[in-house]
């Protein structure tokens, strides 16, 4: 039982893990997938490596935009609804203190307790009660715009190094299978923490990501493969 608890809390105190690994993924999938498909396309190894430092920045850089934008219209959405419940509660204490009695009824509390917990509650801080209890907003799961651009961003960047990393150190002749072959690596590895960190069966999420990644390099490799053919 003790072990089975601290598990518990360690899932808790590790849930940046996931959506740190799963922005690598998409750094990994992405630089070696276009790698790939410019070293199909029969390209000098300068090009390619090129190819692969301009998908790392500019992945890096759209993760970060849209995380940024995805994140800040959250936070203005929370910001708008906290506002219209401070004024709800200056308009009408009485209504919104039985509105939250009805939410802790809702819950499981007998009437008469859930009126006591609602009014020590609104008597120590009546919007935090209501956003906390009736909106869902609270201060460790509140929208950072800022902190999940720069995660976005760095957790890609480190993703995508890994292709480039092999990149610069594989032999030429080499480059596509050594690409191929790291990268499935990283993946499952990836995969399996993630889906670890997330409770869920670990070679099930290894063998998903690894199977995804796979189709998206082959496909952007015959791409690739097609066009140099055709130049």
């Amino acid at each position: 039982m003790r072990s089975h608890h601290m598990e518990q809390h360690l899932t808790g105190q590790i849930g940046w893990l996931r959506p740190a690994v799963l922005g690598a993924n998409d750094g990994i999938v992405s630089t070696a997938s276009l790698i790939l498909g410019v070293a199909a396309a029969h390209a000098t190894p300068d090009n390619i490596l090129l190819a692969g430092v301009a998908g790392l920045v500019a992945g890096a850089m759209s993760m970060a935009a849209g995380e940024y934008v995805s994140v800040q219209s959250q936070a203005d959405s929370e910001q708008a609804d906290i506002e219209r419940e401070r004024q709800e509660l200056e308009a009408d204490d009485l209504g919104e203190r039985k509105e939250l009695i009805a939410i802790y009824i809702g819950r499981g509390l007998d009437p008469m307790l859930a009126k006591q917990v609602a009014d020590q509650l609104m008597a120590h801080d009546a919007l935090g009660a209501h956003t906390r209890d009736e909106l869902g907003i609270s201060e460790a799961l509140n929208a950072r715009p800022l902190q999940a651009t720069f995660a976005s961003a760095f957790s890609f960047a480190i993703g995508a190094a890994m292709p480039l990393l092999v990149t610069a150190l594989a032999p030429n002749a080499s480059l596509i299978p050594f690409i191929s072959v790291t990268s499935l690596v990283f993946l499952a590895f990836l995969g399996g923490l993630a889906a670890w960190a997330g409770g869920a069966r670990v070679a099930i999420g290894a063998i998903r990501v690894t199977f995804w990644g796979a189709l998206a390099m082959g496909l952007t490799a015959g791409v690739g493969a097609l066009f140099g053919t055709i130049a």
